[in-house]
């Protein structure tokens, strides 16, 4: 942790490179969007999308139209950069077309917005589709989806790069809600065929998805891209996805202070903890502000000094507690001394799993990534390897 500093996010680009180069053998030839939305899963959009261009990254995935233009301002001018929840205005449209954005279509309305903007520029405008096969969430129904790839492909202005659809369990030990997915696509690729139309780029497989390997790849070799996210960034989807992922994040919170307790003193909002013995209570420069959840209150672990040491006590907005031990333990915790909360395990390394930092909040692996706040500093290291 750089001096100075109570609490502080380092970033590995390097690590990030290595998983995108995994990512993109698993692909076995097909083209690899990386999602870099909700700011790379907290790790720094612009950071992280420089260095996957740098790792030959031709294109990049964001949320909204906001995610994009920061990237474009950056300077990442290279690859293309797909908007996944499409437009909500033409205002917003006519600014996609002006920064060569690809947007995503899911009704007539986004359609309408898209093809104003393509007149307003003078110039064919690229879009994709996607088809909603499962999530409930996004995208055009399939019984809806041949008629409006044919209502595209007749709209002046506007060109059909994509088409493509989302797993909703592909971590799932059973893959089978991924190949009843992949069917129902499957027809709306060839109602499009049989009405001419012919995507350019398809793909489906997200991490967990690129990860089923062969089965899921193999079933839809029309595919000619994926589209992982979440494995990028070193996180397993789901633990019997296991692969050799690096982790890109470790959060770390430096020791403030350091008191000794005697058996019976409280800890925290609540007295929830009481000291059983004699022991010492580390308190750590991070809380649920920090994105430390309160679920992991009395459950959550950190690791100093080579083993972990338990968090007591409830998660405060700004402050942890941890029960150290006694002065008397061999392997003492000193003021100053660094706790990892995640980020430093995987090969061959001991320590704590951004997995199982969410296990302990009942959550999943995503939300510990991008609920690090603003005000845990981040440090990115790996750069000099672009």
């Amino acid at each position: 942790m750089e001096e100075g500093r109570t609490s502080e996010a380092t970033i590995d680009l390097a690590a990030l490179r290595e998983n995108f180069a995994l990512a993109a053998r698993l692909a076995d030839g097909r083209e690899v969007i990386a999602v870099v939305k909700a700011d790379a899963y907290g790790h720094g959009a612009v950071a992280v999308g420089r260095a996957l261009v740098s790792a030959d990254a031709r294109k990049l995935a964001v949320v909204n139209v906001e995610e994009a233009v920061a990237l474009r301002d950056a300077g990442l001018a290279a690859p293309e950069i797909l908007v996944l929840s499409g437009l909500r205005s033409a205002a917003e449209a006519r600014e996609v077309a002006a920064r060569g954005l690809t947007p995503v279509l899911h009704d007539e309305e986004t359609l309408a917005f898209a093809a104003e903007a393509a007149r307003h520029l003078g110039a064919p405008l690229g879009v994709q589709v996607e088809v909603d096969t499962g999530m409930s969430r996004m995208g055009v129904v399939p019984e809806r989806s041949v008629a409006f790839l044919a209502q595209l492909g007749q709209t002046r202005g506007l060109d059909l790069d994509g088409v493509f659809t989302h797993f909703s369990r592909a971590d799932d030990p059973d893959p089978e809600s991924c190949f009843e997915q992949l069917r129902a696509f499957r027809a709306v690729l060839d109602g499009a065929r049989d009405n001419g139309i012919e995507p350019r780029t398809i793909h489906v497989a997200n991490s967990a998805g690129l990860l089923l390997g062969k089965p899921i790849l193999d079933a839809l070799p029309e595919a000619t891209a994926v589209r992982p996210g979440l494995m990028l960034y070193g996180v397993n989807p789901a633990p019997h996805l296991d692969v050799p992922l690096r982790a890109v994040m470790r959060l770390e919170a430096r020791i403030l202070r350091i008191q000794e307790l005697a058996p019976g003193t409280p800890v925290g909002y609540g007295a929830t903890f009481r000291a059983a013995a004699p022991t010492r209570i580390a308190t750590l420069a991070l809380g649920y502000a920090d994105g430390v959840p309160c679920a992991a209150s009395g459950r959550a672990q950190v690791w100093i000094r080579g083993r972990r040491w338990p968090v007591v006590g409830r998660v405060s907005m700004d402050y942890i507690g941890v029960d150290i031990g006694p002065e008397a333990e061999a392997d003492a915790v000193r003021l100053g001394d660094t706790a990892v909360l995640f980020g430093n395990a995987g090969r061959d390394v001991d320590g704590i799993s951004v997995e199982e930092a969410a296990a302990w909040a009942d959550t999943i692996a995503y939300e510990p990534l991008v609920r690090v706040g603003p005000r845990v500093k981040r440090r990115v290291i790996g750069a000099g390897e672009q």
